[in-house]
């Protein structure tokens, strides 16, 4: 054991002696691993023996090995000799990604994942590092583009053994310096050519390979001592580098080698690039920008993307499906006038059809003999007794209306085979219901274009019709003149006993016109030849195994579709009894015709599912019931998702009544193609009928899936049999070429036979697409020489010939690209909880275009018992249904009262026009029910603000863009030496007053605040009073008494409650030390409503100026400091703030000097002022102009309007006034009050030729229509458009622009609206689609200048940008008097200055976003005129989906939305939009303003309406100047204080 110890040490310690002489060669090649393989499995050997010492020894040598082999090369390369710096380096860097791909490749592991734990973090790690590395610049790459050098010499290693970085020109070059001087460590192959190379091969490859290493190690010790951390930043960042690759090559290319690294030549230029790129690096990365920022705006709808995980067909092409040969059967008869003659002669007392009365009994049996002889009768009448033998009203050929009740089969059947018998053209319509009625007014179409002259009808019928006041049957909407005739045998004459018609075989005349109601509500006719007619009812003969004599219960409309084809015509063809059972009698007894089936043992029935349906509610009454006798009930609408349940549920309830399961035949048909499919009654009941449950995304991608999880988003359809005999039935796709659809693709139905309409009466091109259709293969050829019919059903044709109808092309609804069904929404929706809030057949659904796509909306009919939270209820249930179950969304629900929707003449709804009702707001619901956020899928992107951007690369942008800085000025002010105080004017309202009268009544009021007010100079005085002289002298006479007046409005008599605590605030901010006013207001102060409103005790003190004193004041107040303080100007602003603006007497002076330079108001002037005197510029005209200017003011209180709204203009024309000046409000007083009185006016002498300016104050954008209106109706009475145009002013400058009389006229520019939301100006043409027309706001005033700056970064804009108006001028306030302690206003307002730029001047913030257009119009002194377009406030503008939406423009659209809408205003509320309408008319009217508001935002503003407010006339509050109080508005509606009409919730 001892001798076996010691014989593995020594063998270890020769192996450990080894590996050192070996490691001195540094061979680390693939010829040495065989070595290392060697001890590996010797050193696994030893570990398995059990002995500690054995273990110890195993463990030194493992690690000596490990120290040896897989040290790091610094002490491989100290061992060949190497001294200098590179023998005393600093420890390394963390391990390049070629030193870790070199090591991997050898099978060593990486010593900085030594842990144990290496499982997922390591390989996550390892992921992370592979990234980096590939992504990292490889100095490899640069080695390909050596200069020609010694290829031979010099082998590059692998490309992946890069390292990761490069010095650059700063880093510290010892180490190269060290290494490029030691020519003899690299050899001469470095130096020269091949031809020096006197080596051999071996120790050339030594050589190579120590060079090699010497260099990686070079590399990558130098940067990593010198710039570790930035080596770490650079791999773990720089991810840009292969975009510069290119770049890099090219630069090393082209450059002289200057330096060797390693023996390779490089570029100086090229490190400078990489150190460029690494410095680059280290900045914080952000999103890339150009040197200037030019933000053109894109906003398009969202265009839906195919879903690439929808189904797609993957069948077979689907080949055409021919049905069974038709038969020949030797007693057909060769017409169907032969079959009638036929069995009329032999079989005269045959019956043929029996007529029913509301109580179910008999009322009148047709025999075949009196339908024989009746018809006979009727054809002569038609061809001998209409007109005169020489010109006859009617020839063989020509049509004739057939215009008969549902309750009156039997007048049609003679009616109708009269015609035929007489070779004329029958045209089935519906009685009309009213003269008015729009189903008759297009049926009346039809009957014009088929030149139809004659109308045939009953006697009955004929005196329901609606008459004249003389008796006769009026003229009815649409309709063409007819002669009507009526065919009972009592007005007809008895036909010659020689004569009789001629029986012709069929040909192809036309037999017979049906008519068929379009999706939009047009009324198409469809000509049925005569052999079509045959052919038709031969094949329906063979389906149905008809025989003679049989018994037919028909509940269909006989005049048309399945009910005539069965009921009528092939009927007689078989010698067939008819039961007609009337919708009158099955309104009343829904099982009648059971019950006729059971009397009469029928063997063939014709219902709807709705008759089943409803038989099903009724049949608990009936006891004696027995079906055994059907062998077929024909359900004429099996084609509908509706129709299986009601088979399935009628077989149930019946199948113990004798009802058997192979009776039921559902069939498919369409007015075009007749009948396309029948399912055959079979005796044996062991052949179930074919279904398919289909899943309904599949069907809505138009694929068939048949669905195996049986979930809830699942339709089940039931076959309606196999092709009609004689028919060549194909599927092609719906829209497009009519390519054939493959095996499980829905696709629509063609039909090539003879027994099919043939043309659209009069319509050549829409007979072309429905009736000449030529369907192709997949390669493009003809499938058959025949044409082919559309059929108008969507569907495939399943195993065994069975056709399958999913719907139909009128119910199709494309929403997104994806196909929905009405008649499965409509099932879907009576599916939840069904009858218990709505009728089953009162249920529409259509879909309405709304921004660019389809949109679903479903109305019906609310039981009268139901509650209004119950049918809210059932209305968010049926929406959640339809969402899971066919995956899209409902545009709206509406609930309409009992019995209001429009029907047809069956009782069933009238489609198109409840869909043109809804379009035209005139539906009424009861409830409704809004969801676009969940179906308006395809809004515009919201907008990505980029907040990096800096206003000087936004102006360096317009610049380069060709934009101008957006900023003008007004002409210079000048100096005068107006003396204020010196001035005369003649003011006139009611009375009259020289500007000494003022002055003296002045005085005494400001004796009388120094005597009974005790006040001192500086106090505040509230000055309440009514618009008059009283208020002016007030005013002055506070400024004579060192006071500082504020004007206030006083309370109203009628409305104390909501108007006095808006004066007792203005007068507790405004700090007053007392408050003047009249002896009225005093006792209206006093009265008990004011006390309870307010308590009046807590007031200053309050001066009645009625009763003045007769003394002087011992002295004038004259101020010392132009900039103190001469009045505070309170108001309420349309964003619902109270605030003062300080007005200085240096602003007054300037004020009044640029007005009188603008307006040319000279002391000749005279100028009427229709203004409130409390704020702004009214009071500044009102109060101030005057006296300064010396001109004539004739002041007209705005309260007056109301009670005389001709008051202001008859001033204007009997004082020949030139100048006036109004709000909007006064504007919209004389527009809606003297609309009708323009010619009486006239008449009275106004005459309002002499205006010249007629300019409107106000706070707010202009209002086009308004000024447009006002001047167009008072046009005739001498009012030039021209002359009324519109002032602009605001809190910080109480008048920016004022249209001067020397001016331009006001320009007018139309702008992209969507460009606005962007902040931009775009302008385009007028009518040009999103325009938006915009008026000047007048001109700026003298001394004023205004720039156009971003309100967020305070930098200036560009013509092109919608900015914030600032503005420079003498006459600004002084800054905000609030008693709230904002004094951030003040500064932020009234002190800014811009960013960059021109960042001395002081500007004041407008709060209004506009923009400066310079226009091609001349100033005065020949300049070219610069416009303000005010645009809106922007405290007002809401910020939606990233974009700016002004509330006057959403208001605009919604104001067009409906005719009931008198007003509306809009406002933001959390993240919703909030629309208010004022309801002009009853309140049935308010939920029909839901759905139009919400459609006209979307469709003009591209935002989902949030709520509806509907309310009555007067709840949206206005301020004096007209403008809406929208933030007031928004606070009543939180607080829920508008009582509203209606509030709709848009889900």
């Amino acid at each position: 054991m001892q001798l076996s110890l010691y014989s593995n040490f020594i063998f270890c310690f020769i192996l450990l002696l080894f590996c050192f002489i070996k490691s001195e060669k540094c061979d680390f090649s693939a010829e040495s691993n065989h070595l290392h393989v060697c001890f590996s499995f010797y050193a696994l050997y030893l570990l398995l023996l059990s002995n500690m010492y054995v273990h110890i020894c195993v463990c030194v040598c493992v690690c000596v090995y490990i120290y040896v082999c897989v040290c790091p090369p610094a002490r491989l390369l100290t061992s060949v000799g190497m001294e200098g710096p590179m023998s005393h380096r600093a420890p390394l860097g963390p391990p390049s990604a070629a030193r870790f791909h070199r090591r991997r490749t050898s099978g060593t592991r990486d010593e900085r994942y030594r842990s144990d734990v290496h499982t997922e973090a390591v390989q996550a790690v390892l992921a992370r590092h592979v990234e980096r590395k590939v992504a990292v610049p490889m100095p490899s790459k640069r080695r390909s583009l050596v200069v020609q050098t010694s290829m031979d010499a010099y082998t590059p290693p692998d490309s992946s053994s890069g390292s990761e970085e490069e010095a650059g020109p700063g880093d510290d070059m010892s180490g190269m310096e060290h290494w490029m001087s030691r020519p003899s460590q690299l050899g001469p192959a470095h130096l020269g050519s091949t031809s020096s190379s006197v080596l051999v091969d071996a120790e050339r490859r030594q050589r190579q390979r120590r060079a090699h290493l010497a260099h990686t190690h070079l590399a990558h010790t130098h940067l990593g001592q010198s710039h570790h951390q930035q080596s770490h930043l650079t791999a773990t960042t720089c991810f840009f580098f292969p975009l510069y690759c290119r770049e890099l090559a090219e630069n090393i290319t082209l450059a002289p080698c200057v330096c060797l690294f390693a023996g390779v030549p490089v570029s100086s230029r090229v490190s400078a690039k990489i150190q460029q790129l690494v410095n680059t690096l280290k900045q914080p990365r952000r999103p890339p920008l150009r040197e200037f920022f030019v933000d053109d705006f894109d906003e398009l709808l969202e265009v839906q993307q195919p879903d690439p995980n929808q189904p797609r067909p993957e069948g077979a092409e689907m080949m055409p499906v021919r049905g069974e040969a038709l038969g020949v059967v030797t007693n057909w008869p060769p017409s169907l006038e032969a079959a009638l003659q036929r069995w009329g002669t032999i079989s005269p007392k045959a019956p043929c059809l029996t007529s029913l009365d509301t109580a179910g009994k008999p009322l009148y049996v047709l025999t075949y003999g009196k339908l024989w002889s009746r018809s006979i009768k009727l054809a002569y009448n038609i061809l001998h007794k209409l007109g005169s033998k020489q010109e006859p009203m009617v020839r063989p050929g020509d049509r004739v209306a057939l215009v008969f009740p549902n309750n009156d089969p039997v007048a049609f059947m003679v009616a109708f085979y009269g015609c035929l018998l007489a070779e004329v053209v029958p045209v089935p319509i519906e009685v009309p219901l009213s003269r008015k009625d729009a189903g008759s007014q297009q049926i009346g179409f039809l009957l014009g274009s088929c030149g139809v002259t004659v109308a045939l009808t009953s006697d009955a019928c004929h005196k329901g019709l609606p008459k004249s006041a003389t008796g006769e049957i009026p003229q009815f909407k649409g309709w063409p003149k007819l002669l009507w005739f009526v065919t009972e045998s009592k007005h007809l004459s008895k036909p010659p006993r020689d004569w009789f018609p001629h029986i012709k075989d069929a040909n192809n005349d036309t037999a017979y016109i049906e008519y068929k109601t379009c999706k939009d509500g047009s009324v198409l006719g469809v000509t049925v030849t005569r052999i079509a007619l045959l052919t038709h009812c031969q094949a329906l003969t063979q389906s149905c195994s008809y025989t003679e004599a049989e018994t037919i219960v028909n509940v269909l409309d006989f005049k048309k579709d399945v009910g005539l084809w069965h009921g009528i015509l092939t009927s007689v063809m078989n010698m067939m009894h008819v039961i007609s059972v009337p919708y009158s009698l099955m309104k009343v007894n829904p099982l009648s015709w059971i019950q006729k089936v059971c009397q009469y043992k029928a063997k063939v029935a014709c219902v709807k599912s709705r008759d089943m349906h409803w038989a099903l509610v009724a049949h608990k009454d009936q006891k004696d019931i027995n079906l055994s006798s059907l062998r077929m009930l024909l359900v004429a609408d099996g084609s509908n998702p509706w129709s299986i349940s009601s088979c399935d549920a009628f077989l149930n309830v019946f199948q113990t009544k004798g009802l058997r399961g192979e009776v039921i035949c559902p069939c498919a048909s369409s007015p075009e193609a007749l009948t396309v499919a029948i399912r055959r009654p079979v005796e044996d009941s062991s052949q179930p009928p074919g279904r398919g449950v289909l899943s309904m995304q599949g069907l809505s991608y138009g694929v068939v899936r048949v669905d195996t999880e049986e979930r809830l988003s699942v339709l089940t359809v039931q076959d309606v049999g196999t092709v009609t005999p004689g028919g060549l039935v194909c599927v092609v796709k719906p829209e497009g070429v009519p390519q054939l659809c493959q095996t499980d693709e829905i696709g629509e139905l063609c039909v090539c036979s003879i027994a099919t309409g043939t043309s659209y009466y009069g319509l050549t091109g829409m007979t072309k697409n429905t009736f000449e259709v030529y369907p192709v293969s997949s390669s493009g050829g003809l499938i058959s020489e025949y044409a082919f019919v559309r059929t108008g059903l969507l569907g495939f044709i399943g195993p065994g010939g069975l056709v399958f109808i999913t719907g139909k092309m009128d119910g199709l609804i494309m929403v997104s690209g994806r196909r929905h069904n009405a008649d499965d929404i409509v099932a879907t929706a009576l599916a939840v909880e069904p009858m218990k809030f709505v009728y089953r057949g009162r249920i529409a659904v259509f879909s309405v275009t709304v921004l660019r796509d389809e949109r679903i909306v479903v109305v019906a009919e609310q039981r009268p018992d139901s509650t209004e939270e119950d049918s809210f209820q059932w209305m968010s249930r049926v929406l959640q249904a339809i969402d899971s179950i066919h995956g899209v969304g409902v545009f709206c629900l509406a609930l309409v009262p009992a019995n209001t929707l429009p029907k047809t003449p069956l009782g069933g709804i009238h489609l198109s026009e409840i869909k043109q009702l809804y379009l035209e707001g005139g539906l009424h619901p009861c409830n409704v029910l809004m969801c676009p956020h969940t179906c308006v899928t395809n809004l515009p992107k919201p907008r990505q603000k980029q907040p990096e951007i800096g206003p000087a690369s936004v102006m360096v942008g317009n610049l380069v863009s060709g934009k101008r800085i957006a900023q003008a000025s007004g002409r210079d002010l000048g100096q005068t030496d107006d003396n204020d105080q010196d001035k005369m004017i003649n003011c006139s309202s009611s009375v009259s007053l020289t500007c000494l009268q003022l002055h003296k009544r002045a005085e005494r009021v400001a004796a009388l605040l120094m005597e009974r007010g005790g006040l001192q100079e500086g106090d505040h005085v509230a000055l309440v009073y009514p618009p008059g002289i009283d208020l002016i002298a007030a005013f002055y006479g506070c400024l004579y008494a060192g006071c500082v007046p504020i004007t206030v409005r006083p309370p109203h008599p009628q409305n104390i409650s909501t108007t006095l605590p808006t004066v007792k605030m203005i007068v507790e901010v405004s700090h007053s030390a007392c408050v003047m006013t009249t002896a009225v207001i005093c006792k209206l102060l006093r009265s008990k409503e004011a006390t309870a409103t307010v308590d009046i005790r807590n007031w200053p003190p309050v001066l009645d100026t009625d009763d003045l004193p007769k003394k002087k004041p011992p002295a004038l107040y004259k101020p010392t400091n132009p900039d103190g303080l001469a009045y505070l100007d309170f108001s309420v602003s349309t964003t619902g703030m109270l605030a003062g603006v300080q007005m200085s007497h240096n602003a007054v002076g300037a004020f009044c000097r640029s007005v009188k330079l603008q307006c040319e108001l000279y002391p000749s002037r005279e100028v009427a002022i229709c203004l409130d005197p409390y704020c702004g510029l009214g009071f500044v005209l009102w109060c101030l102009c005057s006296v300064y200017s010396g001109h004539q003011s004739i002041l007209i209180p705005p309260v007056e309007l109301e009670s005389n709204p001709a008051l202001w203009l008859l001033a204007v024309s009997q004082l020949r006034v030139r100048d006036t000046f109004c709000s909007y409000s006064v504007m919209e007083l004389c527009t809606k009050g003297l609309g009708l009185q323009t010619e009486a006016l006239k008449a009275r002498g106004l005459d309002l030729s002499r205006v010249r300016a007629c300019v409107v104050v106000a706070e707010e954008r202009p209002r086009m229509s308004l000024t447009h209106s006002f001047s167009k109706l008072f046009k005739d009475l001498g009012l030039h458009p021209r002359s009324v145009s519109t002032a602009f002013g605001c809190r910080v400058n109480l008048a920016i622009c004022l249209q001067g009389t020397s001016g331009p006229d006001p320009t007018t520019v139309y702008v992209d609206m969507r460009a606005l939301r962007h902040d931009r100006v775009r302008l385009v043409e007028r009518g040009s689609p999103h325009s938006l027309p915009l008026m000047e706001s007048g001109k700026i005033l003298p001394g004023v200048r205004i720039i156009i700056a971003n309100p967020e970064t305070k930098g200036p804009l560009g013509d092109s940008h919608l900015g914030e108006i600032w503005v420079h001028s003498a006459h600004n306030g002084s800054g905000y008097y609030s008693g709230y302690g904002e004094e951030v206003l003040q500064s932020d307002h009234f002190n800014s200055r811009l960013s960059f730029g021109d960042t001395q001047t002081v500007w004041a913030r407008t709060g209004y976003l506009g923009f400066l257009r310079r226009t091609e119009l001349t100033d005065a002194n020949g300049e070219r005129h610069d416009a303000l377009f005010v645009v809106g406030a922007l405290e007002e503008a809401m910020e939606l989906r990233g974009m700016r939406y002004h509330p006057i423009d959403i208001e605009t659209s919604v104001i067009r939305a409906h005719k009931s809408i008198m007003e509306c205003a809009v406002f933001p509320w959390t993240n919703l939009l909030v629309v208010v309408v004022e309801l002009e008319g009853s309140e049935q009217e308010a939920l029909d303003l839901v759905p139009m508001v919400t459609k006209a935002v979307l469709e003009e503003h591209y935002l989902i309406v949030g709520v509806v407010v509907v309310t009555d006339i007067g709840v949206i509050p206005i301020n004096s100047r007209g403008e809406k109080q929208r933030m007031h508005l928004r606070d009543g509606f939180l607080q829920d204080q508008l009582d509203p009409i209606y509030v709709a919730y848009n889900m």
